[in-house]
Order: structure tokens, then C-alpha cells, then sequence
């Protein structure tokens, strides 16, 4: 029998399940990077238009342990049923062992009276690992995920791209589609009694770029993860979308679309 290699304590089965609620239509199959530092992951979709890296930090786990740096190949789709199966605030142990076929989940309800343990069956992927350049962007613009979602909700509707345009006055959200037009600005302001309602623009310069909303909706599906959201942008790079958890990170990268591309 060999021995257990990592094991890794959520204190809510919630953070993983909402994790991969927000990814597994993005992505299919993906490899969880195990070491000492947490649990990382990055995969590009299927169409290389989007990127996703999701960042657990060990200290967002009570234990954590993982004896050497490991890969866990997993289907989004699979570890979605079995993560169905748990209680948002049950509590998640992950283990697996060394050199392992299968990933242990065990769920613990919060009053430790019912116990559920699953396994699933771990895949081999190939997949590179992308380094992603640090950027200076020259726009970065915090807002409430949920304003975030509704308004690329409401304006998918309408158009399959949107352009979002900062700068100093505010950041404006504007598509044109065969029924009509829409358009969104918000102003900076600070929400003195919940931080989290404010809007903040960090500028260095004007940006305007256009991006598919499909994606973009999708993107939003992580919105429950975090009450604000941060959006980075510059010429010609990948928007960055930013959602902060607890001691990690879920953050979308998708390329801007370029001149008459649908």
C-alpha cells in the first residue's frame, strides 16, 4: 500500500464546487497542480480564445499537506457529479496517494453525523503549461461581480461582442446587434458603507477594446466566489478577469477580437 501523498482539508465543499461550476463548460479535462505552495490549475478552452488559472494557496486549507509536486488529471464534468453529492458546508478532505489512479474525496457533514466518500478516476493529459507574462495594464477596474454579470447578461442579448471602453470619466460597455444598441457606463464612486459596491478605475491610459460576450457570460458564472471583480485591460493583450477567494484566485484571460472578426 503506498502512502498518502497529499491531503488537503477545504473547511466548505462550496469553494471547490463553485471553482468548477464556473470552469467545466470552458474546459473539459484539466490537470490540478499539487505542491507544497497549494493546488493550481490553467487550461485554455477548446477554441485558445480563453484561458482559466485557479490558485488554492496551502494556508486556505487546515491540513495541508503534499509531499511532492504531483498532477491529477481530472474530467470537470466527473468531479462535478461527485461534488453534487456534497453539502455546501460540508467539510472537503482530498487525497491521493502516491503515484495514484484515483482521487479520494471524502465529505463530512458540519455536525460530523454523515460521511460520504467517493473516488474518481484520474486521466492522463498532456498539457502544457503556459507562463503567463506579468502586464502593466494600462486600465484596471474593480466593480461588484454581480453589476458585472448583469450587465454582460443584458447585453448578450442584444450583440455577440461588446466593447468596453475606460477612461477617466468612467468605463462605458456598448454592443450593436441586429435588434439595436445598448450601452452601460458606470462612474467611479466609493460606497462608504459596503466597500465591496464601489466602483474603482485605475488608469495609466484610455483603453477601448471588443470582446465576445460568450464568453464573457460564462466568465461570470464565478460571481458567487466573490462579491467584487476586477478587470484589466490593454491594447492589444488579453482582458484579464479577476475573482479573489479567500487565499486564491480564479482569473479568466481572453483575447480581444480584432477589426471585423465575428
Amino acid at each position: 500500500m503506498l502512502g498518502v501523498l497529499l491531503e488537503a482539508r477545504l473547511e466548505q465543499a462550496q469553494i471547490l464546487k463553485k471553482v468548477v461550476e464556473a470552469i467545466k463548460d470552458l474546459v473539459q479535462d484539466c490537470n490540478f497542480d499539487c505542491n507544497d505552495a497549494g493546488i493550481q490549475l490553467q487550461a485554455m478552452d477548446n477554441s485558445h480564445v480563453a484561458l482559466v488559472s485557479m490558485k488554492l494557496g496551502s494556508e486556505g486549507f487546515s491540513p495541508y499537506r503534499c509531499d511532492r509536486n504531483i498532477a491529477l488529471g481530472i474530467n470537470l464534468n466527473s468531479l462535478m457529479k461527485v461534488l453534487r453529492a456534497a453539502a455546501n458546508e460540508d467539510l472537503l478532505t482530498l487525497k491521493a496517494e502516491d503515484q495514484p489512479d484515483s482521487l479520494n474525496l471524502l465529505f463530512e457533514s458540519s455536525s460530523q453525523d454523515r460521511l460520504s466518500e467517493y473516488d474518481i478516476k484520474l486521466m492522463d493529459i498532456d498539457q502544457e503549461h503556459l507562463g503567463i507574462p506579468d502586464t502593466e495594464y494600462a486600465a484596471t477596474i474593480t466593480l461588484p461581480s454581480a453589476e458585472f454579470q448583469r450587465i454582460c447578461r443584458d447585453l448578450s442579448a442584444l450583440s455577440e461582442s461588446v466593447s468596453i471602453e475606460a477612461n477617466k470619466d468612467g468605463v462605458k460597455f456598448a454592443c450593436s446587434g441586429d435588434i439595436g444598441n445598448g450601452s452601460v457606463t458606470l462612474r467611479p464612486h466609493t460606497n462608504v458603507e459596503d466597500e465591496d459596491k464601489s466602483t474603482k478605475i485605475e488608469l495609466t491610459e484610455p483603453v477601448n477594446l471588443t470582446f465576445s460576450l460568450k464568453y464573457l457570460v460564462n466568465f461570470c458564472k464565478a460571481s458567487s466566489l466573490s462579491a467584487t471583480v476586477r478587470l484589466c485591460l490593454s491594447n492589444e493583450v488579453p482582458l484579464l478577469v479577476e475573482y479573489q477567494m479567500g487565499a486564491g484566485y480564479l482569473r479568466f484571460y481572453l483575447a480581444p477580437k480584432i477589426g471585423d472578426e465575428e
